[in-house]
């Protein structure tokens, strides 16, 4: 039986790991802007883009991608259950989010979200991710793809595995995801969203 103390240690390591920065790191490696002063000003992978470089925002992509799928991972190895498991893949998305290393200021967390689904279940992160990707060939938008993911997902989670632990994570994960897109769905609507590939001043 897994003590309160053990699971706090589980969700301590998956913030801990969500909240690294790969947006920042990856741009000083390049020698980039900070992503954070130009386009969203969101920390994460389609900003980093804007500056034109591929290569730096692949590593972001799959930077902020592995934090989710590495902090279940090591979870599992250090004994954690199902339950367990997923909630520090909700941890590392929160860590991505809110990080402790940016003043609690971070990405919207797509990617992240993704590493987490890989976590719990490869098949509905493939579905998310073709979902995704659908949606952004279409409109050529990246936030409406990732709203539209997560407004699906969960309903193929409660579909897939019922009203347990993995459902109720994707449920939270994709609420506060959308939540984090509100000013995105403004611009939407109003016709000012930035497509994808679309760069501001850097």
């Amino acid at each position: 039986m897994e003590t309160l103390f053990i699971y706090l240690t589980y969700l301590a390591l998956g913030y801990l790991i969500g909240s690294l920065p790969f947006a920042v790191i990856v741009s000083k490696l390049f020698g980039l802007a900070d992503p954070r002063s130009f386009g969203s000003g969101n920390p994460g992978a389609t900003n980093v883009l804007r500056t034109g470089n591929k290569a730096a925002a692949v590593l972001t992509l799959l930077g902020d991608a592995s934090k989710g799928w590495i902090a279940m991972w090591l979870a599992a190895k250090f004994g954690a259950g199902e339950t367990a498991s997923a909630l520090t893949g909700l941890a590392a998305f929160l860590g991505h989010v809110f990080p402790v290393f940016l003043k609690f200021k971070g990405g919207k967390g797509v990617a992240t979200a993704i590493g987490v689904l890989i976590g719990l279940d490869g098949g509905l992160a493939l579905a998310a991710a073709v979902i995704w990707l659908a949606t952004a060939v279409v409109s050529r938008y990246s936030s409406l793809a990732a709203i539209t993911a997560a407004a699906v997902a969960p309903i193929l989670a409660l579909a897939w595995h019922g009203s347990g632990a993995l459902a109720l994570v994707v449920g939270l994960m994709c609420l506060l995801l959308i939540w984090r897109h509100r000013g995105n769905i403004g611009r939407l609507i109003a016709g000012t969203e930035n497509a994808i590939g679309s760069k501001k001043k850097v």
